[in-house]
């Protein structure tokens, strides 16, 4: 696993020291050389090993950058970005997590106030003492401590994006071991929630002190917690990993029991004894004879002695316990009580789709707005993943862009020029459309002219400003959104930042409806940061015939890879292929586009 993201990491945090300090510029340009380093191919340890230009051949970085990049494989720390965090020594992940205060806000309250952590904050809003700072007044003020809940909270749960990777190196580690059998994810993260507690890891094996010993020796690990029999714990890029390690026959058992949620564990639990059975992690047994079914010891009946009473029926594999339970398997994504156990007993359990089934991006961006990669570079990379189509959606200039990123209807109309351009030089066979992310005003307009949009050939609408309106506001201002004829796609339609910002709160039902008897298509932004449209939002919409649209949103080429992460959360509200816009044909896509 190379340490690209590790580095990108510190430029990022240096970029936004720079920024708390006041200077300008240069933060940019360590944001830029940021995602460039993250999306390199090449190991960046192995670039830096070979010297600064090596480095800088990375587009992006500078001489400069790179020498701080290759200072830190020689030295393990840049001295200058040491120097910066003694000049502002504030937990500035933890302050910027409050919605309205960036990198500059924490150097200024840091300079007038000393505030240094999220409590401080607090306490300097609470007194009043923000308000009275230069450029702040009374609403900052307040806006500041009213989103201070929020962001607190907020930190106690990683993002899914943040973990997956994580888990997924831990598995694949422990994946090599002669003395593993099986091993995978369980918990929060195997059922693909937004945010997750800790990774849970479940092994099976015979052996118990080896692998504990391999565990938490694995490279990636920063600190060892605990370890024991058959059980450990480390910190991985600041998250807590569990590994459990039980014997090979009852690895099924534990998988579903451990997987959760508590809710649909209950519910199987009570299928089970409803038939004289018994279900814990153990094993699925008949206790039909027995006096004792203990219907209630959650942690594994260890108080009772009862962990394994009775004749084993079930056990060994998790789909083997739904079997003998008279159910279809039930995937992890549906595991949370919202009517999957009657349908996995009924047989009515949905055809889910699947990553791979994934045709096409219709959400992306180039250098031509916000992205950092051109057009030409963007349909490769589309070519790369085996797509039909790609489709492209710079930023439209509007209300919530910033900067001069978006662009005005003469800019549209000079890219789709562009765009014919890279087609027709393009050593692809994949279809490309040329579309634009407009922008949803507070009221539900779209302000890019109707004249340019219906010279499009794919529209996504969404909101980037008045994140802040209420309900009521919200669902009246997307509705109008998705019926505009021109709209394709109501794009993250919360503008939610998880973790960060919750975005509005429409009637999702109301909304979802609009879309439907429109045929505008509800996004699945498979950002990790958004995941917008969430798992409930998508059961809705497919409730009501709307159709889904799985778009990674992506900025560069190795964003079109988080198309998983929006198909799990589409899969977490009950969609099948033939619900996914952008898991039909080139020509299936056409025909809706058409309509």
């Amino acid at each position: 696993m190379s340490r690209n993201d590790e580095v990108a990491t510190l430029l990022e945090e240096f970029a936004d020291l720079l920024e708390a300090t006041g200077v300008e510029y240069k933060p940019t340009a360590y944001r830029r050389a940021a995602e460039n380093v993250r999306e390199h191919t090449a190991p960046i340890e192995n670039l830096a090993g070979e010297g600064e230009d090596a480095v800088a051949e990375i587009d992006r970085v500078g001489d400069a950058i790179a020498s701080k990049i290759v200072e830190y494989f020689e030295t393990g720390e840049i001295a200058e970005l040491e120097e910066r965090r003694e000049e502002i020594p504030v937990d500035m992940a933890g302050l910027t997590a409050v919605e309205g205060v960036g990198p500059k806000t924490v150097g200024s309250l840091y300079e007038a106030l000393g505030v240094t952590t999220l409590d401080e904050l607090e306490a300097a809003a609470e007194a009043g003492e923000i308000q009275e700072i230069s450029g702040f007044g009374a609403k900052t003020e307040e806006n500041i401590l009213e989103n201070i809940p929020f962001a607190r909270e907020a930190r106690k749960r990683t993002r899914l994006g943040d973990a997956r990777p994580v888990a997924d190196a831990a598995l694949a580690y422990l994946a090599d071991l002669d003395a593993v059998a099986s091993a995978e994810v369980c918990g929060s993260i195997r059922r693909w929630k937004d945010t997750i507690g800790d990774i849970d890891l479940l092994v099976a094996s015979d052996a118990r002190d080896p692998i504990v010993e391999a565990f938490t020796d694995w490279p990636e690990a920063d600190a060892t917690i605990e370890a024991g029999t058959g059980k450990a714990s480390v910190r991985a890029s600041g998250t807590r990993v569990d590994l459990r390690i039980v014997d090979p026959n009852e690895f099924g058992a534990a998988l579903q029991y451990f997987t959760g949620s508590r809710a649909h564990n209950v519910a199987v639990r009570n299928r089970a004894i409803d038939r004289g059975l018994k279900l814990n992690e153990y094993g699925l047994f008949d206790v039909s004879d027995a006096d004792d079914t203990d219907e209630g010891d959650e942690a594994g009946d260890t108080a009772t002695g009862g962990r394994r009473v009775g004749e084993r029926v079930a056990g060994e594999t998790e789909d083997g316990i739904y079997e003998a339970l008279d159910m279809d398997p039930v995937p992890p994504e549906l595991r949370e009580d919202n009517g999957e156990v009657a349908a996995a007993a009924a047989g009515d359990l949905p055809d889910l789709v699947e990553t791979t089934e994934i045709r096409g991006d219709l959400h992306t961006h180039t250098d031509w707005s916000d992205g950092s990669f051109t057009i030409a570079e963007m349909i490769a990379a589309a070519a790369e993943r085996g797509y039909d189509y790609h489709v492209v959606t710079d930023h439209a200039a509007g209300p919530g862009i910033f900067g001069n990123t978006g662009l005005d209807e003469a800019d549209i109309a000079e890219q789709a020029a562009a765009v014919a351009d890279a087609i027709s030089e393009a050593a692809t066979d994949v279809e490309v459309f040329h579309g634009i992310e407009a922008n949803i005003d507070a009221e539900g307009g779209i302000t890019t002219d109707d004249a340019t949009l219906a010279d499009l050939d794919l529209v996504v609408a969404s909101p980037h400003s008045a994140l802040g309106q209420d309900g009521e506001a919200a669902t009246e201002r997307l509705i109008r959104a998705v019926e505009h004829p021109d709209v394709d796609v109501l794009g993250h339609p919360t503008g939610r930042i998880i973790n960060s910002r919750p975005g509005i709160s429409p009637d999702v039902e109301a909304v979802v409806e609009a879309a439907a008897a429109a045929g505008t298509a509800i996004e699945v932004n498979a950002n990790p940061a958004r995941l917008d449209a969430d798992g409930d939002t998508v059961r809705a919409a497919v409730d009501a015939g709307a159709t889904i649209a799985v778009n990674t949103d992506a900025h560069a080429p190795r964003e079109l890879d988080n198309a998983r992460y929006g198909v799990h959360t589409s899969r977490r509200g009950w969609a099948e292929t033939a619900d996914v816009l952008n898991a039909r044909s080139v020509d299936g896509l056409r025909d809706f586009l058409d309509d």
